[in-house]
């Protein structure tokens, strides 16, 4: 049973360190710093998702220019 009553101070004292933590610059920068990244990862795996599907389908620019050239 103290083991509980231990884990739940904790759990409260940990609240208390969350709302120090939420005023601090560091916290808010590193914050920023992760989201960034995360962003940034996304739309390369997105570029490449588009890069592969004009390597497998083409580039629509380039079918227009051989109809072009085969109806000239």
């Amino acid at each position: 049973m103290g083991c509980f009553v231990q884990e739940y101070l904790g759990f409260f004292y940990s609240a208390m360190d969350a709302s120090r933590l939420l005023k601090e610059k560091k916290f808010w920068i590193a914050s920023f710093i992760v989201v960034w990244a995360a962003a940034l990862q996304g739309h390369m795996m997105w570029m490449q998702k588009q890069d592969a599907f004009k390597h497998k389908f083409g580039d629509l620019s380039e079918n227009k220019e051989e109809e072009d050239l085969s109806a000239s």
